[in-house]
């Protein structure tokens, strides 16, 4: 590994945070870093953007700390994993200062790109695979990155639990954790497990930050990650449940579609800062 690596595990931001997309450019104008304390890119929207949206873009990081949550790194490809991706994003973070990576632990490529994420088989094989593969993603961004527990609607080639899984990739890999409690909810539905037995069960101590989001019921037995809902009691228990086991952590809110106005936006936003106040 890197001699650049960190010794910590936690991204150098703090409070709650919102996911930055296109669509809001002009509706966030007016906010400043008491509305929000930092924001988060999927990197791939932005690498090399110029002209009106890129000096767009270069305001809102010249005013709020960033992190990047990528979307199409497929850490658990068959394919080689995509180095050219890597350093253009390293590039991205360099020059608008963007202080953090995190990434799916799943894959979505192999001869092409999907256009979902698909689960990585939880074997010891994939264990070192995927570890490896993480390792070096670390090395060329030089610094420690974050993987994100994923959703998943089938699970092949089970050796071990989902819990085992996750622990044994990020101790092997030596990286850190984007703990997102809707996945942990959504997944609890759709293979039947309990949501707080599996939240305590994580590597809790090596998360840098937590994801928070809305679903879509699908069926009484079936939720789907969409990220376009209003985020339900259950999940705002499981946040509050992670905040008692690991202390407050920075706190991402995710809405990639059917965004509302901005007043109910900011009151879920606000709903993440109340909670956090009340376990400092």
């Amino acid at each position: 590994m890197s001699q650049l690596l960190p010794t910590n595990y936690v991204a150098p931001i703090s409070g709650a945070g919102l996911g930055l997309r296109r669509s809001l450019l002009d509706t966030l104008e007016q906010s400043t870093p008491d509305d929000i304390q930092f924001m988060e890119v999927a990197p791939e929207n932005w690498i090399n953007l110029g002209g009106r949206l890129g000096k767009k873009f270069r305001r809102y990081t010249e005013r709020f700390p960033f992190v990047c949550h990528g979307l199409s790194l497929s850490i658990g490809s068959p394919a080689p994993l995509n180095t050219e991706l890597l350093h253009a994003i390293k590039k991205l973070m360099q020059e608008h200062g963007i202080r953090y990576y995190s990434e799916h632990l799943s894959y979505c490529s192999d001869d092409g790109q999907l256009y979902d994420l698909l689960p990585i088989p939880f074997t010891e094989e994939a264990v070192d695979y995927v570890a490896a593969r993480i390792q070096q993603a670390q090395d060329i961004l030089g610094q420690r990155i974050a993987i994100e527990n994923s959703s998943y609607y089938c699970a092949p080639q089970q050796e071990m639990s989902e819990s085992e899984f996750i622990n044994a990739v990020i101790k092997k890999a030596d990286c850190a954790l984007l703990l997102d409690v809707n996945n942990i909810y959504v997944n609890s539905i759709n293979h039947r497990y309990d949501p707080f037995e599996f939240l305590a069960s994580l590597p809790g101590e090596r998360t840098a930050y937590i994801h928070i989001a809305g679903h879509y019921e699908e069926a009484d037995d079936l939720r789907v990650d969409t990220h376009g809902t209003a985020i339900i009691d259950s999940v705002w228990a499981l946040l509050e449940k992670s905040y008692a086991l690991f202390g407050v952590k920075p706190t991402l809110l995710e809405r990639d579609f059917n965004i509302p106005p901005l007043p109910e936006l900011m009151s879920e936003l606000d709903f993440i800062k109340q909670r956090q106040s009340q376990c400092l």
